[in-house]
C-alpha cells in the first residue's frame, strides 16, 4: 500500500468529521460565492486546520477563483489542494545525515510515540546501509530504555544506555563518545516526554542541545518534534514552545490511522516554518513513511 492509499485510509476520520460539510460543498456545488467560501472555512476549521490557517486559505482561494476565473467544482478543489499543498511544503523533508557521526534528536510531550519512532527510523537507516547508535536518553520513564533496546535488536543498532533516573545530557556525552569510537554514522537520541508548560524541563532539553553543540561541532543535526494527530490545536502551542527550546529542523506526525485531526499539521508548518518529515499510520516498521504534502492534502479532501 502506497503513501497515498496509507495516508487517505488513516485520514479517514478526519474526511467523516468534515464530510457532510466538504462533501456537500463540492457534491452540491454550484458557484464558489461568500456563502461557499464561508462554509468552507468553517469544514477546514473542523478539520483542525486552525482559525488562522483555515482563514488563509479560503482567502487564498478566493483571490485565486477570482483572478483564474475558476467556475467548477473540479478546478476550485484542486486550487485548494495546491493552496494547502504549498503551506506544506516548507524547507527540506529529507533527513540531512552528511557528517559521520550524524544526530538526530527526537523530542516531544508524553505519549506522541517517540520511542516507537527512533524504532522504526533506525530500521530505515539501518536498512540503507547506516551504522546507527541508538541514545536511551528518557531516564525518567519506567522502561524506556528496554523499549528502545526491543527496537535496537530489532535494526540491528548499537545503544548507550544508563540507569533509570540518570542525567539524560550525560547519556548523550557517553553516546556521542561511544559513536565516535565505534564509527556510528547516526546517533538517534531519545527524550523524556516533555509538557511543554514546564521550564524545568525544557531547560534540560536545552543543556541536551548544548552538549550536543558542543561536543559534535560542525555535525549534521536533525531536531524532530513528534506531535501526536489527535493533539489538535494544542500541538501548535507545543511546538512553538519546543522550537524555542531546541530548534526545530521537522516534524513528524504519527497515530493518524485514528485520528480525527490531521488537518493540524498545515497550521504547524506554515506558522513555523518547519517541514514535515515523516508520518505515522500504523505499528509496523512501514508504517513510517517520508512525507508527501500534495498526497496528503488530496488524501485529506478525499480526492482521488
Amino acid at each position: 500500500m502506497g503513501f497515498f492509499d496509507k495516508i487517505k485510509q488513516g485520514l479517514s476520520k478526519t474526511r467523516q468529521r468534515m464530510g457532510g460539510t466538504l462533501g456537500g460543498l463540492f457534491t452540491g456545488f454550484s458557484r464558489a460565492d461568500e456563502t461557499f467560501f464561508e462554509e468552507l472555512e468553517e469544514a477546514l476549521i473542523l478539520a483542525d486546520l486552525g482559525a488562522t490557517a483555515a482563514a488563509d486559505a479560503v482567502e487564498a482561494l478566493r483571490v485565486r477563483c477570482r483572478q483564474e476565473s475558476l467556475k467548477g467544482p473540479e478546478a476550485v478543489r484542486a486550487a485548494l489542494v495546491d493552496i494547502l499543498a504549498a503551506r506544506l511544503s516548507v524547507g527540506d523533508p529529507s533527513l540531512r545525515l552528511g557528517t559521520k557521526p550524524s544526530v538526530i534528536l527526537v523530542i516531544g510531550v508524553n505519549g506522541v510515540g517517540k520511542t516507537t519512532t527512533i524504532g522504526k527510523l533506525a530500521g530505515h537507516l539501518a536498512a540503507a546501509g547506516r551504522r546507527v547508535l541508538l541514545c536511551a536518553g528518557d531516564t525518567f520513564r519506567a522502561a524506556a530504555a528496554e523499549q528502545l533496546a526491543v527496537w535496537a535488536e530489532r535494526a540491528g543498532a548499537d545503544i548507550v544506555r544508563q540507569h533509570e533516573g540518570a542525567d539524560p545530557a550525560a547519556v548523550v556525552f557517553d553516546a556521542l563518545a561511544a559513536a565516535r569510537a565505534r564509527g556510528c554514522d547516526v546517533v538517534l537520541c531519545d527524550t523524556a516526554g516533555r509538557l511543554h508548560n514546564k521550564q524545568n524541563l525544557m531547560n534540560e532539553l536545552a543543556k541536551i542541545s548544548r552538549v550536543i553543540d558542543r561536543e559534535l561541532p560542525g555535525a549534521d543535526r536533525e531536531t524532530l518534534l513528534v506531535l501526536d494527530a489527535v493533539t489538535g490545536q494544542n500541538g501548535l502551542s507545543q511546538a512553538r514552545e519546543f522550537a524555542a527550546a531546541a530548534g526545530l529542523t521537522g516534524l513528524v506526525l504519527t497515530k493518524l490511522d485514528g485520528t480525527a485531526k490531521g488537518g493540524i499539521v498545515v497550521a504547524v508548518a506554515d506558522a513555523l516554518q518547519v517541514p514535515v518529515k515523516y508520518v505515522g499510520v500504523g505499528e509496523k516498521l512501514d508504517d513510517l513513511m517520508p512525507f508527501e504534502p500534495r498526497a496528503f492534502v488530496e488524501a485529506l479532501l478525499g480526492v482521488g
